[in-house]
């Protein structure tokens, strides 16, 4: 079983397009594993239907027992979020602000503080079109660790590809270079790059290049909508030809892939024999024959 994991250093790049492109070709015989938590929209280009539900549990939230505190005021003097403010004689916890590092509850003199673990989101695992299957998560609001709810989707799509002999997870991750980034690249087989030939397109692959540096990860990069700005386009090959990353496919602009957006629909299902369907077809073989190298 091999792990390719589709990011981008920001968002808007079509990363979640073209990953559910590769789960449409592949159909059954790969997992799909939507790490974007914090804006999971893949889901809905493959037409998930949420078939099982399990809470995740992350972080604590201090709970006052209004009973036994005395108002004091020493929970809130020692807090340094501002989470806890007297509200009509009585001192009571902001949810969203409260980090829930404990700390009120060890000064309570009257142990009036109880820290209870939070639901932070909820983690699924749907049927899909073409027969597969996809673990996906939403991230509660303003709710903490999402990389943790990350590492909770690969590991839950890890088992599944294991168990049923899947020879892909082909791996939708997060965008920029943060935590559930961080946590959506660990274990990848290979990493494909889904750039634009923008300023902030070259900015953000160049930070993200940087992070796969780190972890000693082979990637590959597409870009898309490369036409839009041929200079940038050209700076942005010789970048990675220093980096000694392989271009496998640039993308020209089309509105084709609005259009299938619209339908909620991959574009190699909306329009299989459009140019951009066949290159992003060619670009899946590609990295299916890498992978194999790898071994």
């Amino acid at each position: 079983m091999k792990e390719i994991v589709v990011i981008s250093g920001k968002g808007g790049t079509g990363k979640t397009s073209i990953s559910a492109s590769f789960a449409y070709l592949e159909g059954s015989n790969a997992v799909v594993a939507d790490c974007d938590v914090d804006a999971a929209n893949m889901h809905i280009l493959l037409d998930a239907d949420f078939a099982k539900q399990e809470d995740f549990f992350s972080g604590e939230l201090a709970i006052i027992d209004e009973e036994k505190c005395t108002n004091c005021g020493k929970c809130e003097e020692v807090c340094r979020f501002d989470a806890i403010e007297l509200k009509n004689g009585q001192y009571v916890v902001d949810k969203i602000s409260c980090e829930g590092c404990w700390y009120c509850s060890r000064v309570c003199p009257k142990d009036a503080i109880t820290m209870v673990k939070q639901k932070a989101g909820d983690l699924f695992v749907s049927n899909i079109k073409n027969n597969s299957t996809m673990v996906h998560a939403k991230l509660g609001f303003a709710a903490e660790n999402s990389g943790k709810l990350v590492a909770k989707v690969k590991q839950e799509a890890k088992i599944f590809a294991l168990k049923n002999d899947k020879e892909f997870i082909i791996t939708d991750g997060s965008p920029g270079i943060g935590c559930p980034v961080i946590s959506s690249l660990s274990g990848a087989n290979l990493v494909v790059l889904v750039t634009e030939a923008t300023v902030s397109g070259l900015h953000d692959l160049k930070r993200v290049i940087k992070l796969l540096k780190t972890f000693s990860l082979k990637a590959v990069c597409i870009i898309n909508k490369y036409d839009l700005n041929a200079n940038m386009s050209k700076n942005i090959e010789e970048y990675l030809d220093t980096e000694n990353i392989k271009v496998i496919s640039k993308l020209h602009y089309n509105e084709i892939f609005t259009h299938a957006l619209v339908e909620a629909k991959p574009i190699v299902e909306y329009s299989a024999e459009c140019e951009i369907s066949t290159l992003i077809q060619e670009s899946w073989n590609e990295i299916k024959n890498i992978i194999k190298d790898k071994k």
